[in-house]
């Protein structure tokens, strides 16, 4: 049940209201960012919410069942607002977001709150974005414990892995630029494939500050999974993090950690099924 003020509540029963909808964006790195559907700046709540007529949200529905409410966003890319540099970079990743409406002429009047959630899959086309906003009941659907699996669960580095990353990690220059995702460093002597689904965290250049995943590495060079927001430059200076498969090998030979390795190497697969007298 929804509280709101009794004049919010005598405005919302007239035949014509001044309602607006607004959205209160909070990154992971604490910068907020306020919007509203209006023509003009709006103060409320010690912020001040900017235009944004191509705001669109979907149409918002709730039932009492444990199942994913919809509602996603449209609203236009600006390079005042949110751009698809900040997007592709990871800024808004998981941000919190809060909708609601208030009386654009009366603000003292109180909001009516429709969603809070978090930001989840980002669609770029054109020059607009589609965004979902994932709620609790999301997480409800989400496994909780650990699952058998004949690879590893654990991340590289973390808690239960234990590895000391800084024993993993080179610093390096650009020596060869060739696109927004590739790259080479000819002072790298690593094998090929030491840096695959490693991370490369850029240390200076355009791109200061950002992570990128390793795809592929081979001969010095870099393949990186997503292109990078700013072109790559020679003299940009990075940190590279070895990569890890999951797998069992890698390990007991390349991190010597097989006693910290977190998958089950010999329970039977689904194929193991065949596997009787007779079956060749």
């Amino acid at each position: 049940m929804k509280t709101i003020s009794l004049e919010l509540k005598n405005h919302l029963s007239e035949v014509v209201t001044n309602m607006v909808t607004c959205w209160v964006l909070t990154r992971q790195d604490g910068v907020r960012m306020a919007f509203a559907t209006h023509d003009k700046e709006i103060e409320f709540d010690n912020l001040i919410f900017s235009p944004a007529n191509s705001f669109l949200p979907s149409s918002v529905s709730s039932t009492n069942s444990l199942n994913v409410d919809n509602l996603e966003i449209n609203a236009l890319l600006s390079s005042e607002g949110i751009s698809d540099k900040d997007i592709s970079s990871g800024l808004f990743d998981h941000a919190m977001i809060s909708i609601f409406q208030i009386n654009w002429q009366a603000p003292v009047q109180g909001k009516l709150h429709i969603r809070n959630g978090w930001l989840g899959e980002f669609i770029l086309k054109d020059k607009y974005f589609t965004v979902e906003i994932r709620g609790l009941s999301q997480r409800l659907q989400q496994v909780i414990g650990d699952v058998f699996s004949p690879e590893c669960r654990a991340d590289l580095g973390g808690n239960n892995c234990h590895v000391n990353l800084e024993e993993f990690s080179v610093t390096g220059s650009v020596t060869e630029a060739f696109s927004r995702n590739n790259f080479r460093d000819i002072t790298r002597s690593e094998s090929d494939g030491w840096y695959d689904y490693g991370l490369v965290r850029w240390l200076k250049g355009s791109n200061a500050g950002l992570k990128s995943e390793v795809k592929n590495f081979s001969g010095g060079q870099f393949i990186l999974f997503d292109n990078l927001p700013n072109i790559i430059m020679v003299g940009d200076s990075y940190q590279a993090v070895a990569g890890c498969d999951k797998r069992s090998a890698t390990c007991g030979t390349k991190f010597q950690n097989f006693k910290n390795f977190k998958g089950e190497t010999s329970i039977p697969g689904t194929d193991s099924l065949y596997y009787y007298p007779g079956l060749k």
